[in-house]
């Protein structure tokens, strides 16, 4: 214990992760994000409609009146939301870590140490395959909480990532 030391750590010389320069999610990714949101859209106008051939004592003029000014408003506000949830993401790849960062009124940066790396996934979803894109799935030590999603990747660029991370895997074994 005589060589214990417990310095204090000048945070302003640390790395800034804001300065790094993040890779946009691949353009044909929007295309998934817009028929995502048309599916959305479908089934928010489908469900009244058929519920009001199965009970239209349910659904009175005013009723109607009343959802036919709330779902456009509806609408505005996911399809607002969804272009700009993409517009905003983007991933990194450092020499130490992973950055992933996301979100439209607040924005969320998660940063992976490679060494906290444990598994490494591509997932295609039937949209996302017939685009050629994948999504990037990183599992670490800390659990399900802590473990990231990349969507909308080239799928050769998906896997050079997951050969990199499968690299930087075996290099701490």
């Amino acid at each position: 214990m005589e060589n214990f030391t417990n310095e204090t750590i000048d945070t302003t010389q640390l790395p800034k992760f804001e300065e790094v320069i993040f890779t946009p999610l691949h353009s044909k990714y929007f295309t998934v994000v817009v028929i995502n949101l048309v599916i959305i859209i479908a089934i928010l106008m489908l469900v009244p409609t058929v519920f009001s051939f199965f009970r239209p004592e349910l659904f009175s003029g005013r009723l109607w009146l009343i959802i036919g000014a709330i779902l456009p408003v509806v609408f505005i506000w996911i399809t607002t939301f969804s272009i700009l949830g993409y517009k905003r993401k983007g991933f990194a790849f450092r020499e130490h870590d992973v950055l992933y960062k996301s979100g439209v009124i607040a924005t969320n940066t998660i940063v992976i140490p490679y060494n906290r790396v444990q598994h490494v996934a591509l997932h295609e979803g039937l949209i996302s395959r017939y685009l050629g894109l994948a999504k990037v799935e990183i599992f670490t030590a800390g659990g399900s909480s802590s473990d990231l999603e990349i969507p909308g990747i080239d799928k050769e660029q998906a896997e050079k990532i997951k050969q990199l991370l499968m690299g930087k895997i075996q290099k701490q074994l």
